[in-house]
């Protein structure tokens, strides 16, 4: 989803890689972020976003985990959960 290898990721999460502050890596990096922000705002715990990230979502029309597997994807999810946030 960020566009790292597997091997980047471990050495980022070790904290011997930083993400540069421009790039793809960053801007997906930014709008991963909001996405779990507002996910966490509108159901409150990790096992409620679990289950919304892995059901058919009928606004959405597909399961949001495998939208968010593509940028266009991760842009539709980002902007339902912020157009759902507004309402709440």
């Amino acid at each position: 989803m960020l566009g790292l290898s597997a091997t980047t990721i471990t050495r980022l999460y070790q904290g011997s890689y930083d993400l540069k502050e421009i790039g793809k890596e960053w801007d997906f990096s930014l709008l991963f972020v909001r996405m779990y922000r507002s996910l966490d705002s509108i159901v409150g715990d990790d096992k409620a976003a679990h289950q919304w990230l892995h059901n058919n979502n009928l606004g959405l029309n597909e399961k949001p985990i495998s939208l968010i597997q593509t940028t266009e994807g991760l842009v539709r999810v980002v902007q339902y959960l912020d157009s759902s946030r507004a309402s709440i």
